[in-house]
């Protein structure tokens, strides 16, 4: 899986630059979600504006980052989902769960 990783205004942004987020790289996520909050970041940026397609794989390992967020006191934002990739938070009710933006500029800012 091919992740980017950025800083702007004290978040890390972490790009995932892949068409699907499913059972082939979804751990690849995970572990790096894991990592990055292990390390001490406190606030994270998932960019998802290259995905089109997300699976139960891809959804669990950002609850998965979600829950090492709030036991290392930081939080998880998501930006740039497309219809298809919203939806599936819809239906799974997740988007009650994630503050998600339309922008990473937009994540970044909020607090």
């Amino acid at each position: 899986m091919t992740l980017t990783e950025s800083t702007t205004n004290g978040n890390t942004i972490i790009r995932v630059d892949e068409e699907r987020l499913d059972a082939h790289n979804a751990d690849s996520l995970k572990q790096r979600l894991a990592a990055v909050f292990s390390e001490g970041v406190t606030s994270v940026v998932v960019d998802l504006q290259p995905v089109r397609f997300i699976d139960s794989s891809g959804l669990g390992a950002l609850v998965s980052g979600f829950k090492n967020a709030s036991t290392h006191q930081g939080v998880l934002k998501l930006a740039g989902l497309h219809t298809q990739v919203r939806s599936m938070f819809e239906l799974t009710r997740l988007h009650r769960v994630f503050d998600i933006y339309e922008t990473t500029d937009e994540a970044c800012a909020a607090s």
